[in-house]
């Protein structure tokens, strides 16, 4: 039988109120690296960029082919595909492993007998990223940038530290439904204002005065059904606008982006995921030291479950030609078929590791792992320069399809340099900053 790695019961032998001025920590060393989580963060960081290159190049498409970049052939079978296989998980799977690294954080500080110093040294670090992700969204232009979150939800990490891991899990489950119950009333919202716009719409046709509440539905109606107006805005300031005016333009939507998307989606839909990252490490799931038997049977169940909600889900919002109220029902089995499908994926990926072929592939993706902060953000440099004015300006150019080939170009690139830059460097050049900024003290780049 496995042994579970019990970080709760490895805190009880330190008195955590006791802190050693001697002690000090110091980033994790090359030896101290967990190789398959370098290799699933690897996978992770190049997979959200299937979803994020949508955002990148077109305008307000992510849910709705229709609305840009081509809805038939193949745009219609990307698209299809992406929402069966990818919509959510490579997310989901990069948010556990960033609760994976709060464990392994914490568990170094324990066993060196680093006491608080450890909290001190986490909770710069998690400022520091909220400040990276403030750069991140407002200067480099990513109004889809998650960095903010995951420090915001970092923060009560430490909070979970000792808790159980099957209490992790059931806590997670419980912010899911949460954010469930979210998209519900988003739901029933969608369905109001049909009901009354189509209802103020009638009596607006028959030229009848409309109360003051019967012409906001009448407008938020119309919003609703069409977006075209906002579509060619969007297009024209982002093909041909300068960096100040993308800037001015873009700074609203991240600032939702951060406050009200952030407190009704994101937390729950991070922290959840976090907390069953945390509960994973514990039982030692993503150290590759489960049984094959134990990842077949969860890459087969997750897919089986998974597969057939977001077959529901494509099915439903296709059959109703991308009706709004049908892509608000299909949410609320979203974080179900997500999260089946992320555990799919953990699955088929540690098979994969475990399996030992393609090692000059494994290799390269866990350099791009142990370079995941570094890769995130240059693929955001890299599409803020190919779609905006301020570089080639290709933004609503391209069809949805034709983003694909961007994406292949950027991973043979990120492939091919994170081998060759951590043969010189210990760090990619953001994890050396941040790790520099999280100890208060430079730490060396250069191999010697």
């Amino acid at each position: 039988m496995y042994d579970a790695i019990d970080v709760a019961d490895v805190t009880k032998t330190k008195t955590e109120s006791v802190t050693n001025p001697e002690i000090e920590l110091n980033p994790t060393s090359t030896r101290e690296r967990i190789s398959s989580l370098d290799i699933i963060r690897g996978i992770a960081v190049l997979g959200i960029l299937i979803m994020n290159i949508v955002g990148f190049g077109l305008a307000f498409a992510y849910d709705d082919p229709t609305i840009a970049g081509g809805s038939t052939g193949w745009n219609f079978n990307v698209w299809a595909f992406n929402e069966l296989f990818f919509e959510g998980t490579m997310r989901g799977l990069f948010t556990m492993l960033f609760g994976v690294g709060f464990m392994i954080f914490v568990s170094r500080g324990v066993t060196k007998g680093a006491g608080l110093i450890t909290a001190d040294y986490y909770y710069r670090r998690m400022i520091w990223l909220m400040i990276f992700g403030l750069i991140h969204a407002y200067f480099l232009l990513w109004h889809g940038e998650i960095l903010f979150t995951y420090a915001l939800c970092g923060l009560t990490l430490f909070a979970f530290r000792k808790v159980r891991p099957k209490h992790l899990l059931v806590l997670g489950f419980l912010l899911l439904l949460v954010g469930t119950a979210r998209f519900y009333f988003d739901h029933y919202t969608h369905l109001k204002v049909r009901n009354y716009g189509m209802q103020a719409e009638k009596l607006a046709q028959q030229n009848i005065q409309l109360s003051d509440e019967q012409t906001y539905y009448f407008e938020k109606w119309n919003d609703q059904k069409s977006k075209k107006h906002v579509i060619e805005k969007e297009n024209e300031i982002l093909q041909e606008g300068s960096y100040i005016s993308i800037l001015k333009h873009r700074y609203p939507r991240s600032m939702k982006n951060q406050t009200i998307f952030l407190y009704k989606y994101n937390v729950w839909d991070s922290l959840s995921f976090m907390l069953f990252g945390m509960a994973f490490f514990t039982w030692g799931i993503f150290h590759a030291r489960r049984t094959r038997k134990f990842y077949l049977t969860m890459m087969i169940t997750g897919y089986a479950i998974g597969l057939a909600i977001n077959l529901y889900e494509l099915n439903l919002i296709t059959s109703n030609n991308f009706d709004t109220i049908a892509l608000s029902k299909a949410k609320l089995t979203y974080h179900v078929g997500r999260l089946a499908m992320t555990l799919g994926h953990i699955g088929l990926i540690v098979l994969f590791i475990k399996s030992g072929i393609l090692k000059i592939l494994q290799n390269a993706l866990s350099s791009i792992g142990k370079m995941a902060f570094t890769n995130y953000l240059v693929q955001t440099l890299i599409c803020g320069f190919l779609f905006m004015g301020f570089g080639l300006g290709l933004f609503g150019k391209l069809q949805r399809y034709e983003l694909y080939f961007i994406v292949l170009g950027i991973w043979i690139f990120q492939l091919l340099y994170s081998p060759l830059w951590l043969k010189y460097f210990r760090y990619g050049p953001i994890e050396w900053l941040w790790r520099s900024l999280t100890y208060n003290k430079i730490q060396p780049l250069r191999k010697l």
